[in-house]
């Protein structure tokens, strides 16, 4: 063994690494190493991780017992794709479920003194553990273990009591706030991009990269109830999940299609009207059988793909755009067709895009991943007003009802990613950049409920929430975090504040 695993990647992931990381790469205590999983880690850190190990976790080095070569072999192979590619069935789902004991019979009230809706869960991904924020004192009443690489934010229940989050690896936490316990957790796939939550709190879509699918789980025991395979209308060619969001005013989620120029709007209300489906017909006809309402998806074919979207504040229309895309879409819902393009070129970041009243007109905008710049569009003309320049490509863009400024980062640019840098909603031009900590990056703004603090991420190992007077745009205060990444404040997700992403 010792002599194959010496010149055979296989063999030295079999020896060394299947133990946590599961004989098919698909994870176990450690997560996930497939191609799909390792998009976002670069083969140098790859290569850095496996020979100095990854701190507060229980990845050891091994550049004492591997080689460069060695190493580098480990490295390459695991960014292959596993052939055949892993499944994970219904089956795996439910053997994967844990729920806690008793878990209904917790109190129905929170056991911390705090505002419930004025809190922050704010993601650390130096030592993957979230931190609970009270958003009034400005100080942590909690921290907590989380799974490894959490993506795509967490979603609320209305009433902010349950929160759900997933993992890159596909685990959905479901989080007892009031109780500050974890309180069910499921696998509902191998390499997931994000959750959503029905507005009536009963259901938790689950979107897939791996395997190709759509989940739907019952929020309140996150049990199986339905497996959507993704694919075209014929059947035939199938499609990775570019993003969920729930269209809380529609009963419904809303889906976009990584590979297939497809949106789809599966309702969850009982008295959902029948779905007209077919390759034939148009389902305007009413020809053909229908299919019941609830939970039957309605495909909205479209011009290109959608990596991420947007919706406008009433949630009849939503702004989308593919990373190559010279053009964004708008899609109208009700009609199910594309009915307008958007001028955006570059990789606008929709997902993170807010509205605001401009010179009498409702706007929408959005950072841009490519190039220095915030796009501001009218959501009447879709016509865009402005550009408004920035130090660099952006990933989040942020503001609040009580706030005239919009706050964007340049994360993405290398000069620019140290500086925050303050928008007149009112003028459309940058009237502050504040670099509190030059040469590290600063990053996720999100507001406290009354729009009177604005905390940010100092994105770094031994990082910190740097607190600013959203008024005066002074510091306030620095909580320490390990690598703060996002932070959510309750009250803006649970009543979708245009402010923020949903």
């Amino acid at each position: 063994m010792a002599a194959a695993a010496a010149s055979d990647p296989a063999a030295l992931f079999a020896t060394h690494c299947a133990s946590c990381h599961g004989a098919s790469r698909t994870g176990g205590t450690g997560p996930a190493l497939l191609p799909e999983s390792l998009e976002r880690l670069k083969k140098a850190e790859a290569l850095k991780v496996i020979g100095q190990g990854r701190p507060a976790t229980q990845m050891l080095p091994f550049a004492d017992r591997l080689s460069a070569d060695q190493i580098k072999a480990l490295a390459d192979w695991i960014y292959t794709p596993v052939v055949p590619a892993p499944t994970w069935s219904e089956a795996d789902m439910a053997a994967s479920r844990w729920l806690l004991p008793d878990a209904d019979k917790l109190p129905a009230k929170p056991v911390f003194a705090a505002d419930p809706m004025n809190l922050f869960l704010v993601v650390e991904t130096g030592d993957h553990h979230v931190s609970v924020l009270d958003g009034d004192k400005l100080e942590p009443i909690h921290r907590f273990q989380s799974r490894y690489a959490l993506h795509g934010g967490p979603k609320f229940t209305k009433d902010g009591r349950y929160v759900f989050f997933a993992s890159r690896d596909g685990w959905v936490t479901k989080y007892d706030l009031w109780n500050l316990k974890t309180v069910g957790e499921i696998r509902a796939g191998l390499n997931t991009r994000n959750v959503a939550v029905s507005a009536d709190g009963e259901w938790v879509m689950v979107a897939n990269y791996l395997p190709r699918t759509l989940v739907l789980l019952s929020a309140k025991d996150l049990s199986v109830r339905r497996i959507y395979p993704v694919t075209d209308a014929t059947g035939k060619q199938s499609s990775r999940v570019s993003a969920v969001y729930t269209a809380a005013p529609r009963h419904s989620f809303v889906v976009a299609l990584k590979d297939v120029p497809e949106a789809w709007e599966i309702r969850y209300d009982k008295n959902a009207p029948e779905v007209w489906e077919g390759l034939v017909h148009d389902y305007r006809m009413r020809e053909g059988n229908p299919l019941p309402g609830q939970f039957t998806p309605r495909r909205i074919k479209l011009d290109q793909v959608l990596d991420d979207f947007f919706f406008t504040q009433d949630y009849v229309n939503l702004l989308g755009a593919s990373r190559e895309a010279t053009k964004g879409q708008v899609v109208n819902l009700d009609v199910r067709r594309k009915i307008a393009d958007l001028d955006l070129s570059g990789m606008p970041h929709l997902g993170s895009g807010i509205t605001f009243d401009w010179q009498g007109k409702r706007v929408m905008a959005s950072p841009n991943l490519s190039s220095g710049k915030v796009t501001v569009i009218d959501t009447d003309t879709w016509k865009t007003v402005a550009t408004i320049p920035t130090l660099g490509p952006g990933f989040f863009l942020r503001s609040h009802e009580k706030s005239p400024y919009a706050w964007v980062d340049s994360m993405m640019s290398p000069e620019g990613r140290d500086t925050l840098q303050v928008i007149d909603k009112r003028t459309l031009e940058v009237v502050a950049k504040l670099r509190p900590e030059p040469g590290k990056t600063l990053a996720h703004v999100e507001f406290d409920r009354y729009g009177k603090y604005v905390l940010a991420s100092l994105w770094e190992q031994d990082g910190a929430l740097i607190v600013f007077d959203a008024a005066t745009l002074k510091e306030v205060k620095r909580i320490p975090m390990k690598k703060p990444v996002g932070k959510y404040n309750v009250y803006n997700k649970t009543t979708l504040s245009e402010g923020t992403s949903h």
